[in-house]
């Protein structure tokens, strides 16, 4: 494997906070590329303050916030106060010298900072401007605040999301921001490729619920296709039976049978040949159609062994089947261990580490989180049209 990352040479300015659009800049610094994140000085990005827990720092004092860890590897920090002249004059600097800029302020607040992209791209026509807003740049929503928890309420996840008879409920994390820092890395890293061929850099407006609307997937469509909105079905799946969990003689466990051939080894395996002859579950959209009939004939057959001996005897037949674990058994997989999902930086932090695996490319070798304005001394200003003054910066 190469040393060489996939983005190296390329600079960002993130002016982002909380979730959508650091993940989107963490993303790109795991892909090799310097990312400045410029913080409010004293407090830096809300979610350092997001807590507990915190990190213990060796000494025995408070450290980050896990969710400031959870979504910054690989980052410089510096301090800019973008509300005086001084801390405008380092942020257009740095967008002058860079190649991408992302932000999360409210519809038109980079306006008023005279950091809009229009005023930017006139000094850096090559700038690719990224801009994450709960509602997006138009519309009659687009000055309200946007919150991971609105989006998913007014998207309509949390209609879908729950059981049947229950309250609506969020997802278990904040799906409507992270998908929304992904979709801001594609649309950003296919900007990057187009300026290769036109030598111009572009917009990018991002909204967390268009993203939301977007990733609803198949209930989406299964809406636009029968006219019936779909409401909450638990861990039962719209489409395809039997896909869902069952309680085992010790806990619980899901089975997920995406085709007929699937159905006909679980059949086989959980000793119940005669439910694969069956005509009501002859085939997927016939289980489908007869979910509850086809859930009470398979409960009394997973109550009677454990989940380990479950999963054993499905492994053998070819059954998509796994335990339900909770984060500690997670980190306890041999799985996770062999895919190095668990890393670790400075000070032995514990971090997750970016999926992605490249055969011939390299990820950045820089992980641990910036400490708030950690990187002060290394980007310095004189004035509007200064150069920056950049030391060689080496992994943190």
């Amino acid at each position: 494997m190469s040393d060489a990352t996939p983005l190296a040479g390329l600079r960002v300015l993130d002016l982002t906070r909380v979730l959508a659009g650091p993940w989107a800049t963490q993303l790109l610094a795991d892909l090799g590329a310097e990312v400045i994140k410029l913080e409010r000085p004293g407090t830096g990005d809300d979610t350092r303050s997001w807590g507990p827990p915190f990190a213990a720092l060796p000494d025995g004092s408070r450290g980050e916030s896990a969710y400031f860890l959870s979504a910054n590897r690989g980052k410089k920090s510096v301090e800019a106060d973008l509300s005086t002249s001084r801390g405008r004059d380092l942020a257009r600097d740095l967008a002058r010298q860079s190649d991408i800029l992302i932000e999360n302020f409210r519809v038109g607040g980079t306006n008023r900072m005279g950091l809009d992209y229009d005023t930017l791209s006139a000094e850096n026509s090559g700038l690719i401007y990224c801009s994450i807003t709960g509602f997006g740049q138009t519309g009659p929503h687009r000055h309200r605040p946007g919150y991971d928890l609105l989006v998913q309420a007014m998207g309509g996840l949390m209609s879908v999301t729950g059981e049947s008879e229950g309250r609506p409920m969020k997802a278990g994390v904040a799906l409507a921001d992270i998908m929304t820092g992904l979709y801001a890395t594609s649309a950003i890293l296919a900007a990057v490729h187009e300026r290769a061929r036109s030598g111009r850099g572009d917009y990018i407006d991002l909204s967390l619920l268009d993203v939301q609307i977007a990733t609803l997937a198949n209930q989406a469509q299964n809406y636009l296709v029968s006219g019936t909105a779909p409401g909450r079905s638990g861990n039962v799946h719209p489409n395809i039976a039997p896909y869902q969990d069952f309680q085992t003689a010790d806990g619980a466990m899901v089975v997920a049978v995406g085709n007929d051939s699937q159905f006909q080894r679980l059949c086989d395996g959980l000793g119940a040949p005669d439910l694969a002859t069956d005509p009501r579950f002859a085939t997927n959209a016939l289980r489908v159609g007869n979910q509850k009939a086809l859930e009470d004939a398979l409960a009394p057959v997973l109550r009677n062994g454990t989940t380990r001996t479950w999963l054993a005897i499905l492994d053998t037949h070819g059954v998509p089947a796994a335990a339900i674990n909770d984060i500690a058994a997670v980190f306890s997989d041999p799985q996770i261990e062999a895919r190095g999902l668990l890393t670790g930086g400075d000070d032995n932090l514990p971090l997750v580490a970016c999926p992605i695996r490249f055969r011939r490319m390299a990820l950045s070798a820089a992980i641990r989180p910036p400490n708030l304005g950690e990187h002060n001394g290394l980007y310095r200003t004189s004035g509007v049209g200064s150069d920056i003054q950049q030391e060689k910066l080496h992994p943190t």
